[in-house]
């Protein structure tokens, strides 16, 4: 139970006091009206007595009774109706709620901390109430009249007269059979004579010498003169006097009008009269049926009201709150005791003590010795015999039914002067004055005695009394007897069916245990009591048994929790709306956050319920969002169901302040870092054969390996823009933000330009929602031209305005548990800030229907594509947390998070806009093919665009021609097989030689200092007008590597207007490309061994290319024509084809190989010289009747491409050591004199049978040829994965490396070659021919060892005889050659000449 303000010690004194009747003259009863109080409220603040008193036992000791309290009342001749006393306690509760800001306790129990009032004041008014209220029974004296006062006035013509008239009448209600209630406790009731003097109006002389009149008759200790009304009424105002009667009185009237649970009741409703005021001692002014005092019902008596709209609602029918409360007219600004002054105030005190002193307490004194001699002369004689005595004087006890609440005594009903009564009259005598040892002995020797004759009614209430008396003796000489009290509940509740006993019994019993810290045994009592007839009492009960578990020794919070529930369900059955809310409250700080997500949902729900009834919309709101917000386990008809009651409630919030902010709504859940926002345009679909480029959208999905490749293709082309360096300003364009871009910059958006932005949603219930009038909230700062800011704040876009336009979604469904994205747009149409703050919408839901699959799904719609059951208007903000930083120490150590700017774009001025599209781009090529498409520009904006570029990672997949009309071929024809090259048709003589021509790379871009994948867009005039298209040519070659390619282009231009925010602007396009392979060339070069060619000295060497067919048909090809084999080099040039077989046909059929043999030759002195170091030779050698013009486009330009990687590499510089000088020199020299820049370009043809149509498909392929005598491939070779080794654990020694060169580039260095005539005749003497298989070898003759020093470029003949003894073949070439640098050591020998053998034939003539 909760802590109360009186200990147990104090409570039961206070609810059990000694009852005085008071009986007043009209005029008495006028002179306590004058203060707006009738006789007995005038003494109620004073009724306890501020010293103790004391009096003697039987057996003449003296006992001591403190803080004594009498409770005065005018007579009532009707008992009270059960259903005003339910009123009564009903309103008792309903007017005692926890004070504002009260400060809870806070209870800590294992993981929780719950804030739970420490007290229930409610419980406590309700219990003092209960047991004021209880009507004076048979069974029990603890309530009757004791002794009673009569009341004149001073003013009175006769007032011994009217003390005679009330003393009959007294008199008569107590002995005349009409009469049965009130009781009185014994025949003889002590009567005390009270003079009423009025001090500001009587006079002063008669009242004496008339109280003297009375003192002779009633004698001084029965009666006494009380003066009142010391000033007039209107002088009130001048000073404040205190008003203590203020707080009895409004605990006991009852005023308004609330419901209670009792149903055929109703409530009287005068609103006429000012005299409503009902209190417990029930006042009038008028006089009725000419009786002196009006002893009219009771005032909890309710009158019958014929107006039935007065009659009490249902407990769960909800009634606005202005209806629950109708305050009394004249109730307020009352000011009581107006003509009393506090000297006043200490005479009726005064009058209290001594009425207590000199009356009541010896009337009781002497009561009890009487009552005690009774019970002495009844011990002292023997059973059986007063058993007869008994029966002789009482006649003989008839079992009947009892009357009124005793319904069930199991058949006996004892007469008043019955002796077992007389113990019970002593024991309750006793315990009013706090005696409670021989209480407990009286009670003791009542209960055996009751139940020896089966009277369970008086047995219960003699147990009930025993165990209070028993806790309640001093010095607890036995311990508490709890049976009794179970016995005695149990007898009421089964046996008697008196509820109402039954509830006191456990109200005392539980208190008496709580005191004993007994909590557990407390608790079960007050749940035992909890029944269906009264929902006010379960409620009351079962929140005490719920502070009982929390206030174990360890507490025992679910169970707390638990009851707190059932309390505030019994609260709002019973009609206490704010009482229900407050258990719920409480009970849900210990569900909340634990999981039990059912209990928190219709804990929630029932809060949300109860604070709409009792108009806390605010808290309605908010307990209903909770239900929606958190992951339900509902079943769909039940979120249903919150969904809609939330809605419901919600539209009642709205209602009340039309004009207020947009109310947050919980659903659905929006993903805020999910938010995209994207720049720019939507992507237009592809028309027949034109493709606009990718660009950006957001369909595509975020990849941080291609946006790395996007911003280093940007970087680059910025850097070649400004000379190479990249400004310090620069930051790569973004046109979709998303979480893993920066966004600690405020993004550039372009007036008149669409914002999209794509907001996440999540539907967390299984019902569907419907979002209607979607759109984007913003705020937008405008910047005039003038510099003057004015702020202007759209929150709700209903027209068009003129700063920004925004898209509204009509309607956006989201089925049950969806994620689902909605596009939203902006149009923004001047210059400034931009802020998007959030989305507005009204959210609602589809009547009858949990998810829809069609548009079509729901039949009979009147408004959209679907009926809206009920929809409210609220928004969401959008708010993004940034990155969190972890750059700094602090910032690593403490949690912080940077900004993110994704929505809050700056607009800026108008900017170009390109769009390029692709037309006949093919999907798949061929390796090496050649294919030529066209691409077109259009400016889409009102400025003109400039400084058109495309950069690429892959600059030899592409290319726009030469820089100069001369080397472009004229666009073909649209028959297919109209060649891509620019070609030149041929005789046949000049087949199989080579034609020679020449170009520079920097016609084709590809100068030594740019970069080669940067590529100027050759615009007529370099600016594209705004709305100009301009279509160029471009040629593609498909990669090397068969596969699936992606090559991204990235066109740069900037506006011809230089802008401060925006540089340049930027357009994406990935190319996605599937080769499949078609030939394998393989080529290598070694030198001529003839000394001097045609042409003159200078060396030739000859060209070995294989070709090999790799493709295997899948791309129908049926076969390859080699067509030409061009040479380009800055020093080399192929001259001749040296095929020994006059087969001219180069068909190379599937996995067919082919062998092609070329002299090449020195480009001539002059004409090196003449050209620049840029300048290349192209040499044609044609297989077929057509010459392709290498040295033009495209064959050039993918030529140059394919070198521009090599020419990339860093050329090796010379050590700066001057002492290893000479020797590096040398080195390179010599590693020079092997190398050789000839390149090789295949070109071919293939022919493809596709749609039963013949295709002529070309291509190219490049071999690049740098050393003698390695071999050089077209394709790029895989390089093999090193097997795996043992780790060595030592340390390498250190390996110098060796300046010397290798015995191959040395030996490449010495050309030998012998001059001999290929046979020669001799006669020969005949020999046996066995001689001629031994002797097979000839002799050298004469010097056979010659050392020459040989310059550079020298050449050297030597004259060599050799002598053969037999005719057959000879090989000639065994001399061998040594060679060293002259300023080194080593000799080697030379290996050239191992490999070509010299024949010569001796023959015998």
């Amino acid at each position: 139970m909760a802590q109360c303000v009186q200990s147990v010690q104090e409570l039961i004194p206070d609810s059990f006091v000694p009852c005085v009747a008071a009986l007043c003259s009209d005029e008495a009863e006028r002179l306590t009206r004058l203060n707006h109080l009738s006789f007995a409220e005038l003494l109620k603040p004073f009724s306890r007595l501020t010293s103790e008193v004391h009096m003697r036992d039987p057996n003449n000791q003296l006992h001591v009774i403190k803080n004594l309290k009498i409770a005065v009342s005018n007579i009532v001749t009707q008992p009270p109706q059960p259903g005003a006393i339910r009123k009564l306690l009903n309103d008792v509760v309903s007017g005692s709620q926890p004070a504002e800001g009260l400060v809870a306790n806070v209870i800590t129990a294992g993981d929780y901390d719950l804030n739970i009032s420490a007290t229930t004041p409610w419980f406590e008014s309700y219990r003092e109430t209960f047991l004021q209220s209880m009507p004076a029974l048979d069974h029990e004296f603890l309530n009757h009249y004791l002794a009673c006062m009569l009341v004149a006035s001073s003013s009175e013509a006769e007032p011994v007269e009217q003390f005679s008239k009330l003393s009959q009448e007294q008199h008569r209600i107590q002995h005349n059979s009409d009469y049965s209630y009130p009781k009185w406790f014994i025949p003889n009731t002590l009567k005390y004579y009270v003079l009423l003097h009025d001090v500001s109006a009587g006079d002063e002389q008669r009242a004496e010498s008339i109280y003297e009149e009375m003192k002779q008759k009633y004698g001084t200790q029965g009666c006494y003169l009380l003066k009142i009304n010391s000033r007039t009424s209107n002088r009130a105002s001048d000073e404040q006097i205190p008003d203590p009667w203020s707080q009895y009185l409004q605990k006991n009237s009852i005023q308004n009008q609330e419901s209670y649970e009792d149903g055929p009741c109703t409530i009287t409703s005068n609103k006429n009269s000012d005299n409503n005021l009902l209190s417990l001692d029930g006042l009038d002014n008028e006089v009725k049926d000419g009786l002196p005092n009006n002893f009219r019902a009771h005032p909890l008596q309710l009158e019958q009201s014929s107006d039935p709209s007065n009659s009490i609602d249902g407990p769960d029918h909800l009634r606005s709150a202005s209806s629950l409360h109708e305050t009394k007219k004249g109730n307020t600004g009352i000011i009581h005791g107006a003509c009393l002054t506090l000297t006043d105030h200490d005479r009726i005190r005064q009058f209290i003590q001594e009425f207590t002193f000199r009356g009541l307490l010896p009337h009781i004194e002497k009561t009890i010795r009487q009552l005690n001699d009774q019970l002495i002369s009844r011990k002292g004689l023997s059973r059986s015999l007063f058993s007869a005595t008994k029966k002789w004087f009482s006649g003989s006890k008839v079992p009947e039914k009892s009357i009124n609440d005793l319904k069930n005594t199991s058949g006996l009903l004892y007469p008043p002067e019955a002796p077992e009564l007389q113990i019970r009259k002593m024991a309750d005598l006793c315990f009013l004055v706090q005696h409670y040892d021989l209480a407990y002995s009286c009670y003791h020797t009542a209960k055996k005695d009751f139940l020896n004759d089966q009277a369970m009614l008086y047995a219960a209430g003699a147990l009930e009394m025993a165990a209070v008396s028993a806790f309640l003796q001093p010095g607890a000489p036995r311990p508490y007897p709890a049976h009794y009290m179970d016995t005695a509940i149990q007898t009421y509740r089964d046996i008697c069916k008196n509820m109402v006993l039954a509830e006191r019994c456990v109200l005392l019993s539980a208190e008496l245990l709580k005191s004993q810290s007994k909590y557990s045994e407390a608790a079960a009592l007050l749940i035992r009591l909890t029944s269906e007839d009264s929902d006010l009492r379960s409620a009351l009960l079962l929140e005490q048994a719920a502070h009982c578990f929390i206030n174990m020794k360890s507490p025992m919070v679910r169970k707390y929790a638990f009851h707190m529930i059932l309390a505030g369900h019994r609260f709002s059955k019973a009609g206490q709306k704010k009482h229900a809310l407050r258990c719920y409250c409480q009970a849900m700080q210990v569900y909340k956050g634990k999981g039990w997500s059912l209990a928190e949902d219709h804990i929630n729900f029932t809060i949300g319920r109860q604070s709409y009834t009792l108009r806390q919309l605010d808290n309605a709101v908010s307990a209903f969002r909770h239900i929606l917000i958190n992951e339900s386990k509902q079943s769909a008809a039940q979120q249903g169901a919150f969904l809609r009651e939330y809605l419901y409630v919600y539209k009642n919030v709205s209602q009340l302040s039309p004009d207020g902010p947009l109310p947050q709504l919980p659903l659905p859940y929006i993903n805020s870092s999910a938010t995209r926002v994207f720049f720019g345009h939507d992507r237009r679909p592809a028309d027949g054969e034109k493709q606009a480029a990718t660009h950006v959208s957001l369909d595509q999905e975020y990849d941080s390996e291609s946006s790395q490749q996007w911003r280093e293709l940007e970087e680059q082309v910025v850097s070649v823009v400004n000379k190479g360096v990249i400004p310090s300003n620069f930051h790569p364009t973004q046109y979709c933000l998303n979480s893993y871009s920066d966004n600690s910059r405020f993004p550039l958006a372009v007036v008149e330009e669409p914002i999209t932005v794509e907001v996440a949603f999540r539907n967390p219930l299984k019902v569907l929602l419907l979002l209607t009038d979607l759109s984007l909230l913003w705020k937008f700062h405008p910047k005039d031209f003038s510099g003057k800011d004015n702020e202007e704040v759209k929150q709700l876009v209903t027209s068009e305005p003129e700063m920004i336009g925004a898209e509204v979604i009509s309607e956006f469904l989201i089925n049950g548990e969806e994620s689902k994205v909605a596009r939203l747009k902006l149009f923004p149409h001047h210059i400034g800030e931009l802020h998007i703050l959030g989305v507005v919408y009204n959210l609602g839901t589809i009547q009858g229907s949990m998810t829809v699959d069609g548009i079509g799904a729901l039949p009979g719609c009147h408004t959209g594509k679907y009926s809206l059951s009920m929809s409210v208007r609220g928004k969401q903000d959008l708010e993004i947390q940034g990155p969190r930083l972890n750059n700094t120490k602090e910032e690593k150590t403490s949690v912080k998070y940077g900004p993110d700017r994704r929505l809050d774009p700056i607009i800026t001025e108008e900017m170009p806009l390109l769009e390029v599209f692709f037309i006949h781009f093919p999907t798949g090529l061929l390796c090496g093919e050649i294919r030529k498409a066209y691409v077109e520009f259009v400016n889409v904006s009102k400025c003109p665009l400039t400084g058109l570029k495309v950069v690429s990672k892959r600059p030899e997949f592409f290319t726009f021609g030469g820089n100069t009309a001369v080397l472009t071929p004229l666009s073909p024809s649209a028959s297919e097989n109209c060649s891509a090259y620019k070609t030149v048709v041929t005789d046949a003589t000049s087949v199989c030689t080579a034609l020679i021509s020449s170009a520079s790379s920097v016609d084709f871009g590809i100068g030594t200092g740019s970069q080669p994948e940067v590529i100027p867009v050759p615009l007529p005039d370099t600016v594209l007008l705004p709305g100009a298209s301009v279509q160029l040519p471009m040629w593609l070659r498909g990669p090397d590597e068969e596969g699936v390619h992606e090559i991204n282009f990235l066109f740069y231009y900037e506006s011809v207007k230089k802008q401060p925010k925006i540089r340049h602007r930027i357009l994406r396009h990935t190319a996605i490309i599937c080769t499949s392979r078609s030939l394998n060339v393989r080529a290598t070069v070694c030198r001529s061994n003839s000394l001097e060619n045609e042409e003159g000295r200078g060396g030739n060497m000859l060209v070995f290319v294989d070709v090999e067919n790799t493709n295997t048909s899948e791309a129908g090809v049926k076969e390859f024509h080699i067509v030409q084999v061009s040479s380009s080099s800055k020093h080399w040039k192929l001259q001749k084809s040296v095929n020994l077989s006059e087969n001219k046909d180069t068909k190379l059929a599937s996995r067919e190989k082919g062998k092609f043999c070329f002299k090449a030759i020195r480009c001539e002195k002059e004409e090196a010289a003449t050209q620049s170091s840029e300048k290349y030779t192209f040499a044609d050698i044609i297989f077929g009747n057509e010459q392709i013009i290498s040295s033009a486009s495209p064959c050039a330009d993918f030529f140059y491409r394919s070198l521009s990687s090599e020419l990339k590499k860093p050329q090796a510089h010379l050590p700066v050591h001057t002492e290893k000088q000479s020797t590096e020199d040398a080195v390179r020299l010599i590693q020079k004199c092997s190398e050789v820049d000839l390149n090789i370009v295949i070109l071919w043809k293939a022919y493809v049978v596709e749609d039963s149509k013949q295709l002529i498909l070309e291509g190219q392929h490049h071999v690049i040829l740098r050393t003698i005598g390695k071999e050089a491939f077209s394709y790029p070779q895989k390089q093999e994965p090193p097997e795996m080794e043992l780790l060595k654990f030592f340390r390498p020694e250190n390996i110098t490396v060796s300046s010397r060169p290798s015995v191959e580039q040395l030996s490449s260095l010495i050309k030998t070659s012998l001059h001999y005539p290929e046979s020669f005749n001799h006669p020969f003497h005949q020999k046996s021919p066995e001689a001629l298989e031994i002797h097979g070898s000839f002799t050298w003759l004469g010097q056979t060892q010659y050392k020459l020093q040989l310059k550079s470029q020298e050449i050297h003949s030597l004259q060599l005889k050799a002598c053969f003894v037999h005719t057959g073949v000879y090989n000639l070439g065994t001399p061998r050659v040594f060679a060293k640098l002259s300023d080194q050591v080593t000799v080697f020998e030379t290996s050239q000449q191992n490999s070509m053998p010299a024949l010569i034939i001796i023959s015998n003539v």
